[in-house]
This record gives C-alpha cells, structure tokens and sequence, in this order.
C-alpha cells in the first residue's frame, strides 16, 4: 500500500469516526432534553425505603396517597437496602416497568433517606426523567452523611457498600453531583434541622430542586429523621406535592 493510500483511508477512518461522535453527542443531548411525561397525567407512586430497607416507615404514606385515589407502593430493596445503591437502582427501574407495563402513564417517585440516593441513581443511569412525573425525596444524604464516613473510616468491617457509598466524598456520590439534575423534572427535596442521622441536614439540598427545610415553613416544629415519613406536616407536603398540575414552593406550614 502507498504512503499516499495509507494517509487517505486514515483521514477517511478519522472522519468517519468524528462524525459518530457528533451523531451520539447530539442523540444523547435529545434524550436528556426530550420532554418528560405529562404532569396533568398522574400515575403511580413508588415508594423508595432507605438504609435498612424497611418499609414499615413508608406504609402509612402509601395509605394516605391511596386514600387521595394514588395507586402506591412501596419498593422493596435487595440486601434490605444496605446493598450496593446502584443495584438498588435497578430495582426501582424493575418496579417502574411493571407499572408502566400495568397501564400507568408515568411514575412518582418518593425517596426516604437512602431512598432518595436511589431515586436520583436511577434518574441518573436509568433515563428517568422520561417517566418520572415527579420526585420528592425526604431527609436524603444526596451529599452524603458523616456518621456514613466515620463508619467506613472507623470501622470498616461493620460498614456495608451502601454505608461506604453514603460516605462524603464517595465515588459514588461525587458521580452523582457531577451530573445536572435533567432540566424539566419536578423535584422537591424535604428536610428537617433536627436530622440526627443525617449529618448535615442540608446535605439533602438539591441543585435544580425545590428545596424546603421543615422549620423554615413550621418555625418550631420537631421532627426526627426517622419521624419524616409520618409527620403529619411532612405527609401533607408530600400529598400537595404529587396533586395538581405543577409543582411548586410551598410558601406555608401546611395542615394535615
């Protein structure tokens, strides 16, 4: 083969490939910017448990959302969700096919805690912003927690994957504030100053979200993290949240 050929079909080579690139930068720009599911269409709620995975937390929410005519259910999270969070992850993308399967236009998504981790794993890695309507997390280390790294650091034998993911500063999470929330998908993200497992409390604010500490709405109001998924106030913002035709600031201590 000539020096001149061999120069030519390495030009056409590069050209080829270059163009490739340009056609998946531009598919992948679309997906992220295609529109997201109808926010006039509610679907069904999927509940996301957090470390620890019980469910029991969550009951009493679904029940109330049912009661407002929401079919809800809680996710179940493999290794009762102290597991790897992005195999979690594809649990709830597992659970969001079967109600999509089932008829339902789109999902909601409620993220507790760790759960709130998940939900944004799977709008990250999962393409979720094409059915999520909406997504409401509550009291989620999405920038990680300390008691989390003082257990990886500490003791790391007593400290499962997701405890090590949930450190500050993790692989995983920093994957996760690398990436812009998708622009168009509703989010609120709840949380209370009186957090003692989730240190910082704010380490559940989200860029992009609407952002709403407890006690900025309901001066004087108590609440644990584990008392999140049953406060009445906290319940009536979750229920506001996924009614009506758009999400939005709440601007008042609700009533339950």
């Amino acid at each position: 083969m000539t020096r001149g050929r061999w120069i030519a079909l390495v030009t056409a080579a590069a050209v080829v490939l270059a163009a490739v690139a340009v056609v998946f930068v531009v598919r992948g720009a679309g997906e992220r910017d295609r529109p997201g599911p109808d926010q006039a269409a509610a679907g069904t709620v999927l509940l996301v448990p957090g470390y620890g995975g019980s469910t029991t937390a969550l009951t009493r929410l679904a029940e109330l959302l049912e009661a407002d005519g929401r079919p809800a259910r809680v996710v179940a999270l493999p290794g009762d969700g102290t597991g790897d969070l992005v195999v979690s992850a594809g649990t709830l993308e597992q659970a969001v096919r079967t109600a999509l399967d089932d008829g339902a236009p789109s999902v909601d998504i409620v993220g507790y805690s760790a759960g709130g981790v998940v939900a944004r794993l799977w709008v990250q890695r999962h393409d979720g912003a094409r059915f999520a309507r909406r997504v409401v997390t509550l009291g989620s280390p999405l920038h990680g927690t300390r008691l989390a790294g003082l257990g990886a650091a500490l003791a790391p034998d007593s400290c499962p994957v997701a405890c090590r993911q949930l450190a500050p500063g993790s692989d995983l999470l920093t994957g996760i504030a690398d990436d812009d929330l998708p622009s168009g998908l509703p989010w609120l993200s709840i949380w209370t100053e009186d957090d003692e497992t989730v240190q910082p409390p704010d380490s559940a604010r989200l860029d992009g979200a609407v952002n709403v500490p407890m006690q900025g709405l309901c001066p004087g109001l108590t609440v644990s993290h584990s008392e999140l998924p049953t406060n009445p106030a906290v319940s009536a913002l979750v229920r506001q949240a996924l009614s009506g035709a758009t999400l939005t600031t709440p601007k008042a201590c609700p009533t339950a």
